[in-house]
């Protein structure tokens, strides 16, 4: 294991095989019983991913790290070490974050307890002890190299604070935001996508304007959360500049981890629901926006070139971030009492940055390089027929 970290942190993303299959002909020769090696694989598994988890990763995290640096024999691996490492737990005593996370990535125990896990995983994906070890060694050596996060939900096992109350977004809300979203993302017409995008931005808004003046006359306030949006390759820093400047939108903060390719936000838990969804269909927009732009014959193969491609993805995430400022500012103008909401934003925007900079001490700032002036005006283009807000700069 020693040996097969050294080499994942030299080698490729998927690390060095060539030791992880080395090490697997070693243990397949000495022809070790069926049941130990079992055990062995099984104890390993447990151990490294307790430690993985309390440096802070979640069992989503995990997921979507080894999807992309190991391969699906590895993934079905780990998705079956963490359903076996939660099955201790009553549901009671988790957090609902990893009740959600551990349902969404299919974690469940479907093998017999009358036989160690490993062999009958090799058997259902029909592989040699030799290859299933490699496999396990190459997914045992990722967890090994994936660095320590903070912790941004409590443990399973630890019981939930008392009196803590997360208040999600209105489902009928929420339906109503995804159908104008899922309506931008297939219309064919930038002006039909601006006006379905600005409705479901304003909706959002009204909402979350209206829950924070209800929430400060609660006695329990909805104190700031955290959680983690992966994003995919390329343009990872152009990608987590848009999902900033949404998270500004919507009373938040964000943090890239660029070498690993997801975003940090910290906010309230509807706002963070509701950065999620925007997020995500914005992504979808700004790529098919960015694609279109390139198969214009009149653009040339400088539409297709990764500078141009990656200015139009930071210019519309900032075009998109003034239009938000400004629709943001509009809603809170006209809300029925503006007096009493401004203090109560501020107190709330203290929150989210005491939160933000307990979990992130020694955050900073860094730009992104533009070199392609017709990327940057083709994104700005874009942006006018789309939505969002922000700042410019992203914490790192």
């Amino acid at each position: 294991m020693a040996s097969a970290r050294i080499g994942a942190g030299s080698k490729t993303p998927r690390g060095d095989s060539g030791v992880a299959a080395r090490f697997a002909g070693q243990v397949s020769a000495r022809e070790l019983p069926g049941h130990d090696l079992g055990s062995g694989v099984h104890l390993a598994g447990r151990h490294i991913i307790k430690r993985v988890f309390q440096h802070g990763w979640l069992p989503g995290d995990v997921q979507q790290a080894a999807r992309r640096r190991v391969d699906d024999f590895a993934v079905s691996f780990l998705v079956d070490v963490m359903a076996d490492y939660v099955r201790p737990f009553a549901p009671a005593t988790m957090d609902e974050t990893w009740i959600e996370q551990i349902r969404a990535i299919e974690a469940d125990t479907w093998w017999s307890d009358s036989e160690p896990h490993f062999g009958q995983w090799a058997a259902k994906h029909m592989l040699t002890v030799a290859a299933a070890i490699t496999t396990v060694v190459e997914a045992l050596a990722l967890l090994l190299l994936l660095p320590e996060l903070e912790l941004i939900r409590p443990l399973p096992g630890t019981a939930r604070p008392q009196g803590t109350v997360h208040h999600h977004v209105d489902e009928k809300v929420l339906g109503r935001v995804r159908g104008l979203l899922a309506k931008a993302e297939s219309t064919s017409f930038p002006e039909e996508a601006e006006t379905l995008s600005a409705k479901a931005q304003e909706l959002m808004t009204k909402y979350a304007l209206d829950r924070v003046l209800v929430d400060a006359d609660a006695s329990v306030p909805d104190l700031p959360g955290a959680r983690r949006i992966w994003l995919e390759t390329p343009y990872i820093d152009a990608k987590a500049l848009l999902v900033n400047v949404v998270a500004g939108a919507n009373r938040s903060r964000a943090i890239v981890a660029s070498a690993w390719g997801f975003v940090t936000i910290v906010g309230d838990e509807a706002d963070l629901e509701a950065i999620e969804v925007l997020t995500t269909s914005l992504l979808v927009q700004a790529t098919r926006a960015m694609m279109a732009s390139g198969d214009r014959d009149t653009r040339g193969d400088e539409a297709r070139s990764r500078t141009f491609r990656k200015s139009f993805l930071v210019a519309y995430a900032a075009r998109i971030g003034e239009r938000l400022a400004a629709a943001t500012a509009a809603t809170i103008a006209e809300s029925a009492e503006p007096e009493r909401l401004l203090p109560v934003l501020a107190s709330h925007q203290i929150a989210v940055d005491t939160a933000f900079d307990t979990l992130f001490p020694h955050a900073r700032n860094r730009g992104i390089t533009i070199r392609s002036a017709e990327g940057w005006e083709a994104g700005r283009a874009a942006a006018d027929r789309a939505r969002l807000d922000g700042q410019r700069r992203i914490d790192r």
